[in-house]
């Protein structure tokens, strides 16, 4: 096991480093910290809290993870912050742990990028593959699918879900849960469509493609209440596994509305 710390950095008892990771000046370990192996920390990155990082993270400068939840009820209870493997952390991002008001537990998953100054919040959970540009923001427990990209100063109000292979365009702000391979934007963000881009950059066919489109026109036409709709969608298209992940997503009791388009 070959371990790199930094004369100038501070690791309490009770943290546990994995092998070959490395420590750069003037950081400080929390004595409750896990870190993967092959972790990096640049420098000047504050890890606290009872916080995992995952093999082959890497956190840049001013980074601050797993202090005290923003909550005013927050009264020092043991909550625990989940990072997966191979995330990039940029500089001056903030993830905080769960509270016990919540599910106890903030969980980011597997080959993140976190841009400068993304914050997440409490009781959130983050899938796998996200992109989070430079100053997003999530609210508490925000539910965050696989393969999401959500742009540049953009804010997600507490309990919104954004669904796999979404996209949320930057600088919007969002209210209401977005559909799975859906597009939002705009200041009180609304649906524009489909995420085209991010489907055939994933390796979506075009007749899949060309199915989801078909399916969102059906979902979102003018004619009959949302739930006729999901019902004539549902039957027709319950052998594609893409457009009922959307039926099933709708069909989910939630705190917050649908984003509609305009």
């Amino acid at each position: 096991m070959t371990l790199s710390v930094h004369p100038t950095a501070i690791i309490e008892d009770g943290a546990q480093l994995g092998a070959n990771v490395a420590i750069g000046p003037f950081c400080h370990i929390g004595p409750n910290v896990v870190l993967g192996d092959g972790v990096t920390l640049l420098s000047h990155v504050v890890v606290g809290g009872y916080t995992q990082i995952g093999a082959g993270s890497t956190l840049y400068p001013f980074a601050t993870i797993g202090m005290p939840p923003q909550h005013a009820r927050y009264k020092g209870e043991e909550v625990h912050l989940i990072i997966g493997a191979n995330c990039t952390i940029r500089e001056h991002v903030t993830m905080h742990p769960g509270t016990p008001f919540g599910s106890g537990e903030t969980r980011v998953g597997d080959n993140g990028l976190f841009m400068v100054g993304v914050h997440i919040a409490h009781d959130c959970r983050v899938g796998n593959n996200v992109v989070m540009a430079n100053q997003a923001t999530l609210g508490g427990h925000v539910e965050i699918g696989d393969y999401v990209n959500i742009g540049g100063l953009s804010a997600v109000h507490q309990y919104v879900r954004i669904g796999k292979h979404s996209m949320v365009g930057g600088m919007s702000g969002v209210e209401g849960d977005v559909i799975p391979y859906g597009m939002v934007m705009g200041d009180r963000a609304r649906l524009s469509g489909l995420n085209i881009i991010g489907l055939k950059r994933r390796g979506f066919e075009r007749e899949e493609v060309h199915a989801l489109r078909a399916a969102y026109r059906l979902l979102f036409a003018a004619e009959g209440t949302m739930a006729e709709r999901i019902e004539d969608v549902s039957g027709l298209m319950k052998d594609n596994r893409a457009i009922m992940d959307i039926v099933e997503f709708i069909r989910t009791d939630s705190n917050r509305a649908i984003c509609q388009p305009r």
